[in-house]
């Protein structure tokens, strides 16, 4: 954790019907000073949404070698680059050269993330996913988070549904590709 980050712990029930995903686990995220409120809650919504054996956090926002978060296999090795916000497209480009597969979720407009990559080299380009969610859903989220959270999360025909700390919001999680 760097110096002068906050630590938000969080208790998840997820129920991914769609991936057939369910599971029960503290997830503790460290948001650093640099990071907004916004950023810190599509990270996690994105870990909640990728979740699988051997997912993490990356090692923040000034580890430029690590995604917002990734997933590696048993032997070490990354299977999954998972960015967050609007990445610039040598940084998505590497790291779709470095796993499996990679996505970006973001709070932010997806067509203008959509066009910082325009013309852009990224490699698998066509495989990219891009993940958003309606408006004001991230900053209703935002609202309602605390130090301290309890967190559900159910997925269904690509419904996200959420309880976090009582309140109840949804949002489709939109997908958006290059091209």
């Amino acid at each position: 954790m760097a110096i002068g980050s906050t630590m938000h712990v969080l208790e998840v029930e997820l129920s991914d019907v769609d991936r057939g995903v369910y599971e029960s686990f503290t997830m503790r995220v460290a948001r650093h000073p640099s990071e907004t409120d916004a950023f810190m809650m599509t990270r996690i919504l994105a870990y909640c949404l990728e979740y699988e054996a051997g997912i993490l956090f990356g090692g923040g926002v000034s580890t430029a070698d690590e995604p917002a978060v990734l997933v590696r296999d048993l032997t070490g090795a990354m299977t999954a680059w998972i960015e967050v916000g609007a990445p610039d497209a040598a940084r998505v480009h590497a790291g779709s050269k470095l796993a499996h597969r990679a996505a970006v979720y973001t709070h932010r407009d997806p067509e203008k993330v959509l066009a910082l990559w325009t013309g852009k080299t990224i490699h698998r380009a066509e495989q990219l996913v891009l993940r958003s969610f309606d408006s004001g859903f991230v900053d209703a989220a935002v609202a309602a988070l605390g130090r301290r959270s309890a967190l559900t999360v159910s997925v269904t025909e690509g419904e996200l549904y959420l309880v976090l700390n009582g309140t109840a919001l949804s949002s489709s999680v939109h997908e958006h590709r290059i091209g």
